[in-house]
């Protein structure tokens, strides 16, 4: 692509001519004598003609083309957000498993050595899992004792209790996610109330 500044300067130069020669034709229209020759008249307003039929083409060129790279603009931030949100359903539709998992490793009983080898396959797969839908991008949220917001929280209950300061998320009753940036699932908590 050619640097903007030289092809504003190439423009400029380009005007700056056509205003010239606009000029001297307009000139020599006017100091023509009492008697103008018809074809020289003629030649004369097919000249202006002429310069405003190019000035016009001109600007439509680089309306044009300005508006072509708008076009290219926009298409290129459609498909970065397809890529990006394109696998939202997919990844909302496997919460579940991860949901499901993780209750899992958290009923599991270590001290039974007989299923000790499953609930570390589980624990494996649990992890793997997890490290390949972070990779794209998403995130959970699990925090406790943090203010409440409602952007990325549903409060399932509200629990009265002086321990704790006003709107502050006491449990987390199941997570929550963000898909690049985007909420995909509020987290249910349970909320602090002052007595």
């Amino acid at each position: 692509m050619i640097d903007n500044n030289v092809k504003n300067n190439i423009d400029e130069s380009t005007l700056q001519n056509e205003k010239i020669e606009k000029e001297e034709l307009l000139e020599s229209v006017s100091t023509v004598d009492n008697v103008i020759d018809p074809k020289n008249d003629q030649i004369i307003k097919l000249k202006i003609q002429l310069a405003q039929l190019q000035e016009h083409e001109r600007n439509t060129v680089l309306r044009l083309t300005a508006e072509i790279e708008n076009i290219r603009r926009r298409n290129t931030q459609e498909i970065e957000k397809i890529h990006k949100f394109g696998l939202e359903r997919f990844i909302f539709e496997l919460l579940p498993v991860i949901d499901n998992l993780e209750r899992t490793m958290s009923i599991s009983d270590n001290s039974n050595t007989l299923l000790s080898a499953i609930i570390e396959g589980i624990e494996l797969t649990l992890k793997s899992f997890l490290d390949t839908v972070h990779k794209f991008g998403l995130k959970s949220i699990y925090e406790i004792n943090v203010p409440f917001n409602p952007e990325i929280h549903q409060a399932i209950s509200i629990i009265e209790s002086e321990d704790h300061k006003p709107n502050q998320v006491l449990t987390m009753i199941q997570k929550g996610y963000i898909l690049n940036g985007r909420l995909i699932r509020p987290a249910m908590v349970t909320v602090s109330q002052s007595k």
